[in-house]
């Protein structure tokens, strides 16, 4: 039995807000809208967008982790999102092989974006 994909749902109270930060500033297109929610892809990532849930207490969007999206061009991301999106860590080379930075969304959800980079022998 195989597991075909992962689509996060994410509560927001601003969908047309996420849907034009998405498209403008990561590229997303709009696939899917209908009252309450937007489905946003771009290449092989997709996110689902919703309004919270009647049936649960919801304060703000809330996340315990971030959403780490791996990319074939870390650095020209980085340089398209740098200026325009709010900076939790900027571009840089971790020990255990991955080039990456991070940027919050309109909502507050980190997004972390990532290449694998060699690792000189030690």
């Amino acid at each position: 039995m195989a597991l075909t994909g992962l689509r996060p749902m994410l509560y927001t109270e601003k969908i047309a807000e996420t849907i034009a930060f998405y498209t403008s500033k990561l590229g997303f297109t709009l696939t899917h809208a209908a009252p309450g929610w937007a489905t946003l892809r771009r290449d092989q990532v997709e996110f689902l967008f919703c309004l919270p849930n009647a049936h649960r207490p919801f304060q703000k969007p809330d996340c315990t982790g971030s959403f780490y999206i791996n990319t074939d061009d870390v650095d020209g991301l980085w340089e398209t999102l740098k200026e325009q999106t709010d900076v939790v860590y900027g571009i840089e080379n971790f020990a255990y092989g991955m080039r990456e930075f991070a940027v919050y969304d309109n909502n507050g959800y980190v997004l972390q974006f990532g290449q694998p980079v060699c690792v000189a022998a030690q």
